[in-house]
């Protein structure tokens, strides 16, 4: 096992505090530098960890940066866009048709319009607005009541049902 440099290092740490395994970092390793790291040796460098509790002062601050910097700021994650999801649904959707499996061609398209805006979805979207997005217009109508087309007994009920007041 080759002795690792602090560019190396500063790697492996970096990685580490986004989250990725040791398995992971491990194979990013070789396939950056061209050297083999064991997952033990990678998982020295996460101070979060029992192996990484005698980490150098330098890398822990650096994990601990990076770490919180990974948190705040989702925009460097690709796949945190939706633009990006739509277009890697749209890859895997082609490629599924081409080798004929229609069946996950069309889960990965259903995936894609509910990614898009619910486009598959049962649920009914009520606008809560008037025409136009404009104020919901109400009409109130009041009747009026002809006292002569009233019969003797609803004329009574009405006398008898009115408020008395307080003179």
């Amino acid at each position: 096992m080759a002795r690792l440099n602090a560019v190396q290092k500063a790697f492996i740490c970096q990685r580490l505090a986004c989250f990725d395994t040791p398995k992971t970092v491990a194979d990013a390793v070789k396939e950056e530098f061209g050297i083999v790291v064991s997952r033990q040796n990678v998982e020295s460098y996460d101070p979060t960890k029992a192996q990484g509790r005698t980490l150098a002062k330098k890398y822990v601050e650096m994990f601990e940066e990076t770490r919180k910097r990974f948190l705040e700021d989702t925009s460097t994650i690709a796949i945190s866009h939706k633009a990006v999801r739509l277009r890697v649904l749209q890859r895997m959707a082609e490629r599924a048709e081409n080798m004929g499996n229609l069946m996950l061609a069309k889960d990965l398209l259903e995936q894609a319009a509910k990614e898009a805006g619910d486009a598959y979805s049962n649920r009914r979207i009520h606008e809560h607005t008037g025409r136009g997005g404009g104020p919901i217009q109400q009409e109130t109508k009041v009747s009026t009541l002809d006292p002569s087309k009233l019969s003797t007994g609803a004329l009574k009920e009405l006398r008898n049902a009115r408020p008395e007041s307080d003179e």
